[in-house]
């Protein structure tokens, strides 16, 4: 069973990272917010459904979830075609929708259920607007509890890299560890040489590079001067300052396009010997007279793929990486250690922090969606579909967003880290090594 509960959230997550930018590409913001919520909140109602039945196995929550689990696959492609067909891109920036609501603009309305519930009505513009303007305001919130809760995986990987030195008081821990810690800044070293070679790069944006820099390089030699700190976590620490200068100036894309390589000549021979070339030739012609509809099903995709941006994608990772690994170090910390890691928090957990956690864990999907739609807005609001900075998301009403919580979330990260380093011991056992035995 386990491996149909690890296929079906695999499939959940592509589905998710597939369509939503999908419907904002083809459909427009209002689309793509619209599709968003209504995802949202299905799961949310899932969710909120699997909570109040009870789990005495009755047949009837049996019945109902398994209903539901297998209907949100028609449902899912149902409610994208319906917000591709009911929303349009709204491109006359005729402000929000208070504005379009109730300046003037019932007269266009035949009668007052069309104005309520109509396209482009009041119960629309509502649910839409404050879903956008709540997720445009979760954005600071997402961004700090990112830096948070990799702080915690950078001061957790750092515990257990100490208990793994002195367990064994031999050398192979420590050599190892510090030939992962110095690739790790290696790398860190590249991508930074590759954000100074960015051509939007001001005089004050390569001063906050310069002083982020210089502040995470004394904060890890600061860490592992004292011994309250190892050379993983300053190098974790480093490299994650790395990557939030990284995601500010940058797409994950080339600086500039490629040059059009020539067009080159066909060979005189072929390029394999014909034992290869003859079976990929039949290979090639039996594709070829696949139904035109295979064609354009995979031409669709094709399409629908290439709007899936990198850079959202490896922030949406790391982020969902991040989150659930601080559901497990947080048990760990508070209560039993090692063992904590392989358990899920849940509702019946003794302390406040493990029953919220699993709380939380119950609407994770709900919070997957709305994480990776803020992440979408935020690349929106600087990039748009056709490649001009911002112009393609403003004239359909989006903010023009910007870094500055990005900025806020690199300086909370090194105060937090200076705090804990200061308040910290030297040779400390933390709380997440605590627990465990070392003969």
């Amino acid at each position: 069973m386990w491996v149909l509960r690890v296929l079906s959230s695999v499939v959940f997550l592509f589905s998710i990272v597939f369509s939503v930018p999908l419907a904002f590409d083809v459909g427009g913001r209002t689309c793509g917010l619209a599709y968003s919520l209504s995802l949202s909140a299905f799961y949310f109602f899932l969710s909120v459904l699997g909570l109040i039945t009870p789990e005495d196995g009755s047949r009837f929550r049996w019945g109902l979830m398994r209903t539901l689990g297998l209907a949100q696959w028609v449902l899912l492609p149902a409610l994208l075609i319906w917000c591709l067909n009911r929303f349009s891109v709204d491109g006359d920036g005729s402000g929000g929708w208070v504005e379009r609501t109730f300046d003037g603009k019932r007269a266009g309305y035949d009668s007052v259920g069309q104005w309520l519930f109509g396209p482009g009505g009041l119960v629309e513009t509502a649910t839409i607007g404050s879903w956008g303007k709540m997720l445009r305001w979760s954005t600071p919130v997402f961004q700090l509890c990112e830096g948070f809760c990799s702080l915690l995986v950078i001061q957790a990987t750092g515990q257990i890299s100490r208990w793994l030195v002195n367990r064994t008081r031999s050398d192979s821990w420590m050599i190892g560890l510090l030939v992962a810690s110095a690739a790790i800044i290696s790398s860190s070293v590249y991508f930074l040489w590759r954000i100074t070679r960015f051509p939007e790069i001001g005089n004050v944006d390569a001063t906050l590079i310069g002083v982020t820099i210089t502040c995470a390089l004394f904060l890890g030699a600061w860490g592992i001067g004292s011994g309250r700190g190892n050379p993983v976590e300053s190098s974790l620490l480093f490299a994650y300052m790395v990557l939030c200068i990284y995601q500010i100036f940058t797409d994950y894309l080339p600086t500039s396009p490629a040059d059009a390589a020539p067009a080159l000549a066909p060979p005189d021979f072929p390029p394999f010997p014909p034992i290869v070339m003859a079976p990929y030739t039949t290979l090639m012609h039996a594709l070829s007279t696949l139904p035109s509809t295979i064609h354009s099903a995979f031409t669709f995709i094709t399409a629908a793929l290439s709007t899936i941006t990198p850079s959202v994608i490896i922030s949406l990772a790391y982020r969902l990486f991040v989150l659930y690994a601080s559901t497990r170090i947080i048990p760990a910390v508070r209560e039993s250690g090692a063992r904590a890691l392989s358990q899920e928090a849940s509702l019946e957990d003794s302390d406040g922090a493990g029953r919220l956690l699993g709380l939380l864990s119950w609407f994770s999907p709900s919070i997957l969606i709305a994480v990776y739609t803020s992440l979408l807005m935020q690349h929106f609001a600087s990039t748009s579909g056709e490649g001009q900075s911002g112009e393609w998301w403003s004239s359909q009403g989006g903010d023009g967003g910007g870094n500055v919580w990005r900025w806020i979330n690199v300086g909370g990260t090194m105060a937090l880290y200076a705090l804990e380093l200061y308040l910290g011991k030297e040779d400390f056992d933390g709380g997440l090594t605590g627990h465990w035995k070392a003969d």
